[in-house]
């Protein structure tokens, strides 16, 4: 259980949290919500030990082990196959596995039982699968992080936090790298996770399949409200409209009295009557006001309809250098679609669209687009080109060289840039006031299409509901990537699925595609099955070969376990030094060979 008692949290003269208090019991998953610079990211701190508190105690038991997402990585790791990264984020194995070379007869059965509890012996495997969740392959497992991209590498560090064992698990914006496939992998993780999971997010349909309470800021104070993010707003708006509708009337009856008091005050008949009123007017508890969060507003601009279809493409091939991403894409856009791009990250989302905007050229095939067509484009990379040293005002003149300021100010505020953000230079704006900032150039000139790639990652709530009510207010078109299951449900009416190379509609809905996810697994699994049915009739004497290599290699892991469950068994028997340090050695040579037959058995069955 982790007690947080009347705490208050301080940075500079800011207070985040004024005599606060919460519970959160062992076993719960709680999402923690509040506006962006509540002290979200402070709190965990705090919980985590990095952060001491101005007043108040936090108890969290001495014993229980807290693991998280690292924020970077270090120099030293870099060289590290992705594999023996992961294993290394978990301290106490490493520990173990350190104290075991040189540990004693009389500690050598504690380490061993240490290990067995924190499933030492699985560990190789218990991270392959994290990573495969994560979107990592089996050829990825022995390459090197540095050869891997920064979103990638969060990605890591995610699988980390998820591989250690730990009682209480802190995660902080854990979906905002991953695709619709990891993240659906992740949900389901994180449901079987049974300790205590913490998790800052603004990805909804994530807070509502994952957490079973949500803790709020709310005017400096800790707010418990059971149930996911939809259980959540329902209490918070009845919370509301409770408090409006009781200052309501408490204001009411605070007219009635003041004026009794104000007729009768100095009539010496009514005196008395007047005075208890008055006193009850002092003693009228103040009821306050339930701090709600200023709602955001976007608007892309009116366009004028063109005449379907805007981009029709026919047998299209597209790539980098003289590698093919996509082919055989024949695609028809209309004026009113609202289309949702699907399929793993690395499958070619982004590359369609890049080619449908024309920042990438064909190989090969045709398209045509009308003649008229005006696109506007997004990219989550583009906030890291934009002139850091303008401001908002500055940039959008620079684009509009022939519109008054007045204009563009007038069009920054519609995305929510109003004021002095607009006169803020933009390196001091923060990552969602630079997304709106994108927004407000990509439609300066009101394009019939929009595309975005990933416009969420920096939005908040409030931010990612802005964006949907524009998208769905807007009368053009949209192309939309987006990891964000609640913005795609919001917005999106027709599904393009990209996978095996090319692209092609996909006839379910988003939560079809979510149990295609999960059950994933398991059709490859009867596919395999079939797969080995037809090999049995049809294949020839090599994979025949093959197959009785794999019996071997299973029987032989078999029994190398079973003298490993001895080994392991005779440490807490044996008191002879020369004996143990015997079996120690056994031990190790045996915890090779085992490893060395997996990877073997793995190789045959992907080659298969």
């Amino acid at each position: 259980m982790i007690k947080i008692d009347n705490i208050t949290l301080q940075i500079a003269s800011k207070f985040l949290l004024e005599n606060s208090s919460a519970q959160i019991d062992d076993g719960a998953k709680v999402g923690i919500l509040g506006a962006n610079g509540c002290g979200k990211t402070t709190l965990f701190k705090t919980l985590k030990g990095e952060h001491d508190v101005n007043s108040g105690e936090i108890f969290i038991p001495t014993r229980q082990i807290k693991a998280f997402a690292e924020q970077e990585i270090k120099e030293e790791d870099l060289n590290k196959s992705i594999l023996n990264y992961v294993l290394s984020k978990d301290k106490r194995l490493v520990e173990l596995k350190e104290k075991e070379k040189n540990a004693s007869v009389s500690e050598i059965a504690e380490i061993m039982e240490e290990l067995r509890i924190i499933g030492a012996d699985s560990a190789e495997a218990r991270t392959a699968e994290i990573l495969k969740g994560l979107g990592f392959n089996q050829e990825d497992l022995t390459r090197k992080v540095k050869d891997f991209s920064g979103g990638w590498q969060m990605r890591l560090n995610l699988a980390g936090a998820l591989f250690q064992y730990s009682d209480i698990l802190f995660l902080d914006e854990p979906t905002n790298h991953l695709d619709i496939e990891a993240i659906v992998w992740l949900e389901n993780y994180l449901k079987h996770y049974t300790k205590t999971l913490l998790v800052i997010s603004h990805d909804i349909d994530f807070l509502n399949n994952v957490c079973n309470a949500i803790i709020h800021f709310e005017g400096k104070k800790l707010v418990t409200y059971k149930g996911n993010y939809d259980n959540f707003l329902r209490q918070y708006n009845q919370k509301i409209e409770f408090t409006s509708k009781a200052i309501e009337k408490q204001n009411q009856k605070r007219a009635h009295l003041q004026s009794y008091v104000d007729r009768f005050r100095y009539k010496a008949t009514k005196a008395k009557q007047a005075q208890s009123r008055l006193k009850m007017l002092e003693k009228m508890a103040e009821i306050v006001e339930v701090e709600q969060e200023k709602e955001e507003n976007f608007t892309f601009p009116e366009i004028n309809t063109l005449p379907s279809p805007l981009i029709k493409t026919e047998d299209a091939t597209v790539g980098y250098g003289d590698k093919v991403v996509l082919r055989k894409l024949n695609l028809y856009l209309n004026q009113d679609d609202r289309i949702a791009l699907l399929g793993k990250n690395g499958n070619g989302k982004s590359t369609l669209v890049k080619m449908l905007s024309g920042r990438l050229d064909l190989f090969g095939g045709s398209i045509a687009k009308s003649k008229k067509l005006k696109i506007g484009y997004f990219h989550q990379n583009q906030t890291e080109v934009l002139p850091m040293e303008q401001t908002p005002t500055e940039y959008i003149l620079s684009l509009m060289p022939n519109t008054l300021e007045k204009n563009a100010r007038s069009h920054l505020a519609r995305f929510g840039l109003e004021q002095e953000k607009a006169i803020t230079k933009i390196k001091e704006l923060s990552g969602g006031e630079k997304t709106r900032l994108l927004f407000a150039t990509m439609s300066i000139d009101a394009p019939e299409l929009l595309i975005f790639d990933e416009p969420t990652n920096h939005l908040d709530i409030k931010g990612r509901r802005a964006l949907a009510d524009a998208i769905n207010a807007y009368n053009g078109a949209i192309i939309l990537i987006s990891h964000d299951f609640y913005l795609l449900k919001l917005v999106a009416d027709t599904l393009w699925l990209v996978d095996n190379n090319t692209c092609s509609p996909y006839d379910g809905s988003l939560d079809d595609y979510r149990d295609f996810l999960l059950n994933k697994d398991n059709i490859n699994a009867e596919k395999s099955k079939q797969k080995s049915n037809k090999t049995i009739i049809k294949h020839s004497k090599n994979d025949r070969k093959e197959r009785v290599k794999l019996r071997e290699i299973e029987k032989n892991i078999k029994q190398k376990e079973e003298r490993k469950s001895k080994i392991l068994e005779e440490f807490t028997t044996k008191i002879d030094k020369d004996i143990i340090i015997s079996l120690q050695k056994e031990l190790k040579v045996l915890e090779e060979e085992i490893k060395d037959l997996e990877w073997e058995w793995f190789k045959l069955q992907d080659d298969d």
